[in-house]
């Protein structure tokens, strides 16, 4: 019998306290059990049967729901339209209207979309091969794990759907590192057409270059106007409504980069709070939201109790100076992520008049979530709630209407889903799984395995664990951090030394040792009923 097996066996007679917790916390009540604080036994409806007496996972796997293939009735194979934006968090989808309006007014809203290795190479590598980046490779950002020179671009998502019959197109950026070291006229295997951004010219907002089937041409426009119009033409091509095709459009904001303006924190403030980068907004979104404070969130700024002397949260301690260098961070993220909310609605107007819109698949996305503040945090790269979660969104052809998905969904699944959508054969162990059949049901309860590495460094891991339901578990280099996010939303107490969750964190301790290096059907794929 397998880990997973005995763990899920233990659970008999019980469901999970995450799925308990889910459904409590999701359904408006849960026995006055309030953020911050840990279930009591009797509110939660469990005298006599303590947290420690609970399981992590249902005895009872959900089957998968049936699924029809697209294109099995003999019908054209539906376009896909994967739109993202780099280090674009949840919350910023606040600041979107156009993306709410016309994509989750109108699709489906994911509410536990993931990022397992939540920063930018690796999560990209994931959506472009659908596994977890042990498996692709490409595990940070420079070195010998890291960056576009680790990647290896053969046996891709694009080559697969070529061979499907599907032609493929990319404008926007791609893997750190692309267009360096001489790679500069480079075309990755598996891409019709092709117009990719040039690093380091790519985090340059006025001037990028861009490598189009081979030629490099230097540009000198906003780089996120740049990138729709880039798009928009290729949309609106004769020839895609010929075959089916795939696009994948990647935004560089709200990412950080250049030029320096007058707001920088680097011509307002010295030592440590003038250093904070942070990204370029359009012209005309300048000092748009000037005056908007930080989130008031209880992680701002907050250590979790019970956490080890390693743990990312104590890393730094913020001045007043610093924090207000951190404000003008978050304005300026707020206001590049309005163009490229236009931009957004710039596709969606050229698929509609064109005539493409019902029959193409639409997914927003971005590669990681982002921190400005929370858990004493300023970027990505770390296991918390506000970091590894991604806004992702989709709809299309029998993709429901208006609805949020509560199950969990990883950038590895966005690949294998995309490869089913188009009846295309993998070309790699697939990690993830298609998350289509599951858009209709209840929530479901998946184990994810979530790990970090240093950012010049992929040869040692910084953290691994999971992610289960509300259930979040990682081990440091010298400790361990575990959260139930039902009752602890922003991840303020570290349940580690809660006598009361022994039997929970041996059971993620082991599902996390199972899954660490886990490839293709021996990474968890079974969904329990929450």
């Amino acid at each position: 019998m397998s880990r997973r097996s005995r763990l899920a066996a233990l659970a008999v007679g019980a469901l999970a306290c995450s799925a308990l917790a889910v459904a409590g916390f999701a359904g408006g009540g849960h026995g006055g059990v309030g953020p911050g604080s840990a279930p009591a036994a009797a509110d939660a409806g469990t005298t006599g049967q303590t947290a420690s007496a609970l399981r992590v996972l249902p005895a009872t796997q959900t089957p998968t729901p049936s699924w029809t293939p697209y294109g099995a009735g003999g019908e054209r194979r539906p376009n896909i339209l994967m739109i993202t934006s780099d280090d674009l968090a949840v919350s910023d989808l606040d600041y979107m209207p156009h993306v709410r309006q016309l994509l989750a007014r109108q699709g489906v809203t994911f509410t536990d979309a993931v990022a397992p290795t939540p920063i930018c190479v690796p999560a990209r590598a994931s959506l472009l091969t659908g596994q977890y980046a042990h498996n692709h490779g490409a595990r940070t950002i420079s070195g010998p794990y890291g960056g576009y020179q680790a990647f290896d671009e053969r046996r891709t998502l694009p080559v697969a759907l070529q061979r499907a019959g599907y032609d493929t197109l990319f404008t926007g950026k791609y893997l750190n590192g692309y267009g360096e070291d001489g790679t500069e006229h480079v075309v990755p295997p598996g891409w019709t057409d092709w117009r990719a951004t040039v690093d380091p010219s790519t985090y340059g907002f006025w001037n990028p270059q861009i490598n189009h089937n081979g030629v490099v041409t230097q540009y000198h426009r906003y780089t996120t106007y740049l990138m729709r119009d880039q798009a928009d033409t290729m949309l609106e091509e004769p020839s895609r409504t010929q075959r089916p095709w795939f696009m994948w459009v990647n935004y560089v904001a709200p990412h950080h980069g250049g030029p320096i303006q007058e707001e920088d924190p680097a011509n307002h403030f010295t030592g440590w709070a003038g250093t904070l980068q942070t990204t370029v907004p359009a012209p005309e979104d300048d000092h748009r939201y000037d005056d908007v404070p930080l989130p008031k969130r209880p992680d701002m700024f907050d250590v979790p109790t019970g956490v080890p002397a390693d743990s990312p949260s104590r890393a730094h301690h913020w001045t007043a100076q610093q924090k207000e260098a951190l404000r003008s961070v978050y304005d300026q993220r707020i206001e590049a992520v309005q163009a490229v909310d236009r931009a957004v609605a710039s596709q969606i107007r050229v698929l509609r008049w064109t005539h493409q819109l019902a029959r193409t698949i639409v997914i927003f996305a971005s590669d990681n979530g982002y921190a400005t503040g929370e858990h004493n945090i300023n970027g990505k790269l770390i296991h918390y709630d506000s970091i590894m979660r991604i806004p992702v969104l989709m709809r299309g052809p029998r993709i429901p209407h208006g609805t949020t998905v509560g199950t969990t969904l990883t950038n590895p699944d966005i690949a294998t889903t995309i490869l089913a959508a188009a009846g295309a054969t993998p070309l790699r162990p697939q990690d993830g799984v298609n998350i289509l059949p599951w858009l209709r049901t209840p929530t479901q309860l998946r184990v994810v395995p979530i790990e970090g590495w240093r950012v010049q460094n992929g040869t040692r891991r910084l953290y691994f664990g999971v992610r289960v339901g509300p259930w979040t578990y990682v081990q440091l280099r010298h400790g361990e951090e575990l959260y139930d996010r039902a009752t602890d939303p922003y991840e303020l107490h570290s349940l580690v030394h809660d006598a009361r969750y022994g039997t929970v964190l041996e059971q993620l301790r082991e599902l996390s040792r199972a899954d660490k290096n886990c490839r293709g059907s021996s990474c968890p794929k079974a969904f329990y009923p929450a």
